[in-house]
């Protein structure tokens, strides 16, 4: 976590840090078909063709256009009616006019415990829990609904810079600058006996499978790492990128995974064979430091250190949406996807302690607030249309935020609770009470196994 790692518990921004040479990509990796990342095939058996392109690829470009390819409603290129075509059924093929999307999000909580800088924070899978992790080297549990402390995780022996739920929320994995990736069990903050060790500097991004048999981290060591967490092992090690790797994630599927880097690439790979399919680069080259899939998993929404997320088609390897606003040149920063009513949104961190929001759409920035003293370092969204949202910050607290319209009528209506403006959430340490049901089930960890034979392992 050398992003949050110094001595003044101030971190080192990623700009600031030496950048090699960088090497030039040519790869003309091919798809068989756009159509297998659609949304009405998402068990597709055929992954990314590995066949090369008989046309040369070109350098991928920002192609930001008035057509939205996120939308489904219908649109026709190149319309052309005859003039005696009845007017009637020109206003059927006439597609609806958009309702721009708006939010109203409002602080709920300020949550306080960690002693520096909070690097990510997550929801889990259910939407019940938040984690978060930070420069101190622990990782703690909240209740998503009160705020309330659950447990503190401890045993990193420096900071930790990445965290990622198991799909049940049973378990968490975080990766450290100790060069170490650790799971916990959520329901008793211990940790499985035997850590994963395979690379050789700082673990610094993370995501889990959608099955939740498989982790896959990114590192400074610039290789990207594909475990077996039933064996404990490394599966697969990917020569990835020629800097450190800002940011890993799995399809919703599990068949593909995505990388970025410094280096300014992001690249997708086959997770059964390790092959690289495609390589993204934009024609400024800006270091990127996030990268993950779009719910649909047909598009990647990109980080990067020139104050812009760009969401990629990486079938055609073109950017379809370029989203400004908010600032951020020197630090990894982190966002998500949302949804609010039927209709998407993308919130990230900012610099300048700005969370931004952005209608995934027309591009529009549709609400910033002032979130945090100094960078907030990561934002992420509740599973649940309407959700929560969650901001972590440099100045070491996490807040909760809730959408709520003019009456301040929480719409999200986390389990009822009235609106609560800047209510502080210090360190209380509730161990299974507060009428939660916070025991652990059998049967219910990431490989079908319980607890103790996990350990036993």
């Amino acid at each position: 976590m050398s992003d949050f790692d110094s001595a003044a518990s101030t971190p080192v921004p990623l700009g600031n840090r030496p950048i090699k040479r960088r090497r030039v990509y040519d790869d003309s990796d091919g798809y068989s078909s756009p159509d297998e990342l659609g949304d009405h095939n998402p068990h597709r058996s055929s992954r990314l063709s590995a066949r090369r392109d008989s046309v040369p690829r070109r350098r991928a470009h920002s192609s930001d256009g008035s057509v939205d390819e996120l939308d489904h409603t219908y649109h026709s290129r190149n319309r052309s009616r005859s003039s005696s075509v009845d007017s009637s059924h020109s206003s059927v093929d006439r597609p609806k006019p958009y309702r721009p999307l708006k939010l109203n999000y409002k602080n709920k909580f300020i949550l306080k415990g960690h002693r520096k800088g909070v690097s990510q924070v997550r929801f889990s899978p259910d939407g019940r829990w938040i984690a978060s992790c930070s420069a101190d080297g622990t990782i703690k549990v909240w209740d998503a609904a009160t705020g309330k402390h659950m447990r503190t995780m401890e045993g990193h022996l420096a900071g930790v810079s990445t965290i990622a739920w198991s799909p049940d929320s049973n378990t968490i994995a975080s990766g450290s600058d100790d060069k170490t990736i650790r799971l916990w069990h959520r329901a008793t903050g211990k940790p499985f006996q035997i850590p994963l060790v395979g690379h050789h500097n700082y673990v610094y991004s993370l995501a889990f499978s959608p099955k939740g048999n498989m982790l896959v981290s990114g590192s400074y060591d610039e290789a990207v790492n594909l475990w077996d967490l039933r064996a404990r092992r490394v599966m697969k090690t990917l020569p990835a990128h020629s800097d450190p790797v800002g940011g890993v994630d799995f399809i919703r599927d599990g068949t593909l995974v995505c990388s970025c880097s410094t280096d300014g690439l992001i690249r997708v790979w086959d997770t059964a064979t390790g092959q690289c399919l495609r390589t993204i680069v934009h024609e400024d080259n800006p270091q990127v430091t996030t990268a993950r899939f779009s719910p649909n998993g047909r598009y990647i929404l990109a980080f990067t250190l020139d104050s812009c997320i760009r969401l990629w088609d990486y079938v055609s390897g073109t950017c379809k949406k370029t989203y400004q606003g908010h600032v951020n040149t020197k630090y990894s920063l982190g966002g998500a996807f949302g949804v609010s009513g039927n209709q998407g949104f993308i919130v990230s961190g900012s610099e300048d302690g700005n969370l931004v929001f952005w209608d995934v759409k027309t591009k529009d920035v549709i609400q910033k607030v002032d979130g945090h003293e100094g960078v907030v370092c990561w934002v992420d969204t509740s599973p649940q249309p309407n959700g929560p949202v969650v901001s972590g910050g440099l100045d070491g607290t996490i807040r909760i935020w809730v959408d709520v319209n003019e009456d301040e009528e929480d719409i999200g209506r986390v389990n009822g609770l009235k609106l609560e403006h800047d209510d502080e959430r210090e360190n209380v340490n509730l161990e299974n009470g507060g009428g939660f049901d916070d025991a652990p089930r059998d049967g219910q960890s990431i490989d079908g196994r319980s607890p103790e034979r996990m350990d036993e392992d």
